[in-house]
Order: C-alpha cells, then sequence, then structure tokens
C-alpha cells in the first residue's frame, strides 16, 4: 500500500525524529550524543505531557548538565530544583533519583558510554536487557523510545513498533485495516519506505512522524469520548 501522503511529505508536515528537534546528532561520531537522547527519552517516557518533558531537556541542556558524569556530580537536590524548573514537578524526586541510579550503573559497567554497551550486547534483545539493567529508570516504554530513533544507526537497535504508529500507519493508507502483526507490519512500512526512494538510515524519522501522528489520532479519541460522557 502506498498510504494517501509520501513518507517524506509526511515528515516534512509533522516532524521526523525527536532527537532532531532536540539539536541531538544521534548519528554523530561523539557518543555524548547517544547519551543526551537518553537523557531524553527518560524523560519523555513518564506519564507526563510531551511539552514538559521536552522543556525540561532544555533545562538540562541549559545548565550544560548532559552527561552521565555530569548528572552525578550535579547531585539529587540539585537535580531536583532542574526538574522543578521544567514543570517535572509530580515525579521530580523519583526522577532524580532514578537519573543518579542509571548514570552510576552506566559509568561503572560501560565507562559511561552507550556505544560501549551498544558494543558488547550480542543481539537486539540483549541490548534492550542491558539498557533496562542500568536501573529502574529505564523501562520498556524507555527502551522503545529511546532504540527506535536509533533504528539505521545502531546495528541493533530494533525495537517493536510503537502501537501508537501502527495505528497511524493504517489510519493514513500505509498498512491494510486488521493489520496486527507488529513485525509484519514494520518489514511493510520498510517496504513502503524504500518503495518511495528514500535512505534506510532515514527510516526512523518516519516512524517518528507516525508515532507524532498516533498521539494525534490517541488525543482526538480521548477528547471525543470526553464530549459524549
Amino acid at each position: 500500500m502506498t498510504g494517501k501522503i509520501a513518507p517524506a511529505e509526511l515528515i516534512k508536515n509533522l516532524g521526523g525524529r525527536y532527537a532532531s528537534a532536540l539539536g541531538i546528532d544521534l548519528a554523530a561520531p561523539d557518543a555524548g550524543e547517544r547519551f543526551k537522547w537518553l537523557l531524553a527519552a527518560m524523560l519523555y517516557g513518564t506519564r507526563i505531557s510531551e511539552s514538559l518533558a521536552t522543556r525540561t531537556w532544555h533545562e538540562f541542556a541549559a545548565r550544560d548538565v548532559l552527561t552521565p558524569e555530569r548528572i552525578v556530580k550535579t547531585g539529587w537536590d540539585m537535580l531536583v530544583i532542574i526538574l522543578d524548573a521544567g514543570g517535572y514537578v509530580r515525579y521530580d524526586y523519583k526522577t532524580a533519583s532514578k537519573l543518579l541510579e542509571v548514570c552510576g550503573a552506566l559509568i561503572r559497567d560501560y565507562g559511561g558510554s552507550l556505544d560501549v554497551l551498544h558494543d558488547v550486547a550480542s543481539d537486539p534483545r540483549d541490548l534492550e536487557e542491558r539498557l533496562k539493567a542500568l536501573g529502574k529508570g529505564i523501562g520498556d516504554t524507555t527502551v522503545a523510545i529511546f532504540l527506535r530513533e536509533l533504528r539505521g544507526i545502531w546495528d541493533k537497535a530494533d525495537p517493536p513498533l510503537s502501537p501508537l504508529a501502527l495505528t497511524a500507519a493504517i489510519e493514513l493508507g500505509y498498512l491494510r485495516r486488521g493489520t496486527k502483526n507488529p513485525e509484519r507490519a514494520l518489514s511493510n512500512l520498510h517496504k513502503a519506505w524504500a518503495t518511495s526512494g528514500q535512505p534506510a538510515d532515514g527510516f526512523a524519522d518516519f516512524e517518528s512522524a507516525l508515532v507524532r501522528e498516533g498521539l494525534r489520532l490517541r488525543h482526538l479519541a480521548i477528547r471525543q469520548r470526553a464530549s459524549k460522557s
């Protein structure tokens, strides 16, 4: 299926990788760029609005607290202040503790480098488990957000297709209605992307655009249910 709109046009209209919108270059040689995105993914992975998570990440960036070493050095009290400044008040104490735990483990076990973690992982599933083993601050949702945007950059980044992306892909005509198998859906979306003449390493931009549309559809459905109640 070709979809109602070309994938490149969808990205132009909705935006691609969330990391790119934050000014993070995931393909850069510097492993620190991948850590910046992990920090963002941990913020996005909590039950908080996208806008507040984005604002909070920018608070970390403004203070140059964007490496595991700087986070550990900053300490719990100051991390809470940064989180509160971004509007992350509801989860400030818990998130500060999670960040310290994850960064401490990353430094201790992988020299502070996510690229090292990726390289020692035996396969995509082991990569996911190693990320989750860094601490309680990294669960399935955070891992999926983090690895989705590294698809095509890290060889072992191959998370399942997001349910949000699946819903959007069906509504936009890239997948047939009734499609339920995430693996087959992901394969078909890869084919749609390639058929449109786009480079393989840009697929994550397409996937992220679909997630954005999936979020829009979910919010619309919530408003419609609320209006009927």
